[in-house]
């Protein structure tokens, strides 16, 4: 089986990407070469360059962030907003399949 996952753009762009089950999300955004999804640290929770803004039907789908994601969602680029989350952080299942996040605006 396999996930698929929407990640869209400040300007609306709308990108539907498939992963698997197990993947973070960082990574199937980074895997596709989606430019808007920097992930600097490779998925190591040290910066916060995967930033994403959870869909509000899917916020409460996901674990809470852990103490770390907390602390590295305090040095997010663009402003945190109350579903910041880190895409490294989110862990693909098939509870997952339709996911959709926002894209900030920057990353930097």
């Amino acid at each position: 089986m396999t996930v698929t996952v929407h990640l869209v753009e400040i300007d609306g762009t709308r990108h539907s990407l498939v992963g698997n089950p197990g993947q973070s999300l960082m990574r199937v955004a980074t895997d596709a070469g989606l430019d808007g999804i920097k992930a600097d640290c490779g998925g190591c929770m040290t910066c916060a360059t995967c930033h994403v803004v959870v869909d509000a039907g899917w916020a409460d789908r996901l674990p809470p962030p852990s103490g770390d994601e907390e602390a590295m969602l305090e040095m997010t680029a663009a402003p945190r907003r109350p579903t910041s989350r880190l895409s490294c952080q989110i862990v693909l299942s098939e509870a997952l399949d339709g996911f959709v996040a926002g894209i900030p605006e920057t990353q930097y």
